[in-house]
C-alpha cells in the first residue's frame, strides 16, 4: 500500500535532479529499501551493505515510515514549489511545530512577568546546567548552587516553583524545518490551516497528521550538499574537469590516507576535533569502518572504541559467545553497533520474525522494564504462540543466551541504525 508513496518521492526527487539541485544519496532506514534504491530515490545498494528492509516497514510495525530526503540548503524551495505547483497549492501544506518552554525559558519568562530585573532572573537560569532534556526539577538535585538560592531567598522559591508548573507547555508556534503535507483533497478537507509568513501551514503537529494518516514528507536542507556542489563547480571551472559524485571509486586507497592523517575540513559527519583525532587513531581502510566509526563515536558505544581497534588488530583473538554470533559480527571485529545487528541476533538465534525482531529492538531501546523480561523469556525458551523457539531449542545453553541478552540489552540504549550510518 505504499505505492503512492514511492512514486511522489521519486518523483521530486528525479525532477530536482534534472533541474541540477543537489541531493543526498538516502538517509535513514529507507536506505534498506532495494525498491527506492532501483527507482533512485536512494544511492546506497542494501545489498552490497547487509541493510534490512525491515527497520524501514514491516507488518507489526506502529507507525507510518518515511523518507528523508536531504537538497541543498538554498535551492530547497525550489523542490517544495514544484510538489505545490504539481499537486496544487491548496493540495500542500508545511506543518506546524510548537515550540515548548524549556527549564531555562520557563524561569527567564516568569522573571519578566513577575517583574524582577533581567540580571537577577540570568543568575538564576544559569544554574540551571545546558543539557539535553534537563528539567527545573532535576536541576535542583544536580545544582547546589540552585538549590541554595532556591532554599534561602523567598523570591527565587516563587520563580521556581511558578515555573515549574509552566515548564513543557507550548510557548510558540513556527514552521517545521522539514515538513511538508500533500493531500489527495484540499488540505483543508482534512486540517484546520494558518499561515506563517505568508505561507499555509497545518495547525496539527507532525505526529497528529501521521495518526490521521496523511502524506509526510521531509524535506530537509543540507549545508554539506552546497559545499560538495560548490566544491564540483570550482573543480570543472579551474581544472576542467566534470566529476560526478555518484560515481567516484569508494575504494581509492589516498581518500582513506587523508582522512587517517585526520585532514577532514568540511568532510560531513568528520569535521569536528573529536572525530579528527579518532580518524588518526581509526586510520579507516573502507568505508564499512567509517561506518562503524561514526557508530561508535558517541557517548556510550565510545566506550566499545578499544575492543574494536584491538579486535581489528588481532582478529584471531576475538571470541563469540556462540559460532552463530560471527556472521553477525564479523565485519564490526566482534562488537556490536548496530541496531541491524541486534535484530539480526533475536531471529538467527532465537527464530524471530523480522517484523517481532524490529519490536524487540524498540522495546530494547526504551527500556521498557515489564516488556524486557518477557522478551528474555521467549529470546531463552521460545513461545510456541508467537511461533518463536527460543536458544535453547537452538542449541543454545541457556547461561550463553542470557548473557548475550545482556549484552544487548546494555547496548541497545545507544545502538545506531546502520541505514542512516
Amino acid at each position: 500500500g505504499y505505492v503512492d508513496y514511492y512514486l511522489i518521492v521519486a518523483d521530486f526527487i528525479r525532477w530536482a535532479k534534472e533541474q541540477g539541485i543537489p541531493v543526498g544519496p538516502g538517509r535513514g532506514s529507507g536506505a534498506g529499501s532495494i525498491a527506492a534504491y532501483c527507482m533512485h530515490i536512494t544511492e546506497m545498494d542494501p545489498m552490497q551493505y547487509h541493510l534490512i528492509f525491515e527497520r524501514f516497514l514491516n507488518p507489526e510495525r506502529v507507525s507510518m515510515p518515511d523518507f528523508d530526503t536531504d537538497f541543498c540548503q538554498l535551492r530547497r524551495g525550489e523542490v517544495i514549489d514544484y510538489v505545490m505547483g504539481k499537486y496544487g497549492k491548496d493540495h500542500v501544506a508545511q506543518i506546524v511545530t510548537f515550540g515548548t518552554m524549556a527549564a531555562r525559558n520557563a524561569i527567564r519568562d516568569v522573571g519578566r512577568v513577575m517583574g524582577m530585573p533581567y540580571q537577577e532572573v540570568d543568575v538564576v537560569a544559569k544554574q540551571v546546567p545546558a543539557e539535553l532534556k534537563m528539567t527545573i526539577k532535576h536541576a535542583l538535585e544536580v545544582s547546589p548552587e540552585l538549590r541554595r538560592m532556591y532554599e534561602t531567598d523567598p523570591k527565587v522559591t516563587e520563580l521556581l516553583d511558578t515555573a515549574m508548573k509552566v515548564e513543557g507547555m507550548p510557548r510558540h508556534a513556527s514552521t517545521h524545518a522539514a515538513g511538508v503535507v500533500i493531500t489527495p483533497e484540499p488540505t483543508d478537507y482534512y486540517l484546520p490551516l494558518a499561515t506563517n509568513d505568508g505561507l499555509p501551514v497545518t495547525q496539527f503537529n507532525m505526529t497528529e497528521i501521521e495518526e490521521l494518516g496523511l502524506l509526510k514528507m521531509d524535506f530537509l536542507a543540507l549545508r554539506n550538499l552546497t559545499v560538495i556542489k560548490d566544491a564540483l563547480d570550482r573543480i570543472e571551472e579551474n581544472h576542467g574537469v566534470k566529476l560526478n559524485m555518484s560515481e567516484l571509486d569508494m575504494s581509492d586507497p589516498a581518500v582513506y590516507e587523508l582522512l587517517s592523517e585526520g585532514k577532514t575540513d568540511g568532510v560531513f559527519q568528520l569535521e569536528s576535533a573529536g572525530m579528527k583525532s579518532f580518524m588518526k587513531q581509526l586510520k579507516p581502510k573502507n568505508l564499512d569502518e567509517i561506518i562503524a566509526g561514526i557508530s561508535l563515536y558517541r557517548p556510550g558505544p565510545m566506550d566499545f572504541i578499544p575492543k574494536y581497534l584491538a579486535n581489528r588488530e588481532h582478529p584471531e583473538s576475538i571470541v563469540y559467545d556462540t559460532p552463530k554470533l560471527e556472521k553477525i559480527l564479523k565485519s564490526t571485529y566482534g562488537c556490536m553497533v548496530y541496531q541491524e545487528q541486534v535484530m539480526q541476533i533475536v531471529m538467527e538465534l532465537a527464530g524471530y520474525s523480522m517484523g517481532r525482531s524490529d519490536l524487540v529492538r524498540r522495546a530494547m531501546a526504551k527500556k521498557k522494564a515489564d516488556v524486557m523480561d518477557k522478551e528474555r523469556q521467549y529470546f531463552v525458551y521460545g513461545n510456541e504462540e508467537l511461533n518463536v523457539p527460543g536458544c535453547v531449542k537452538n542449541g543454545i545453553q541457556e547461561s550463553v543466551a542470557n548473557k548475550i541478552f545482556d549484552d544487548m540489552v546494555d547496548f541497545a540504549n545507544y545502538a545506531f541504525n546502520k541505514s542512516h550510518a
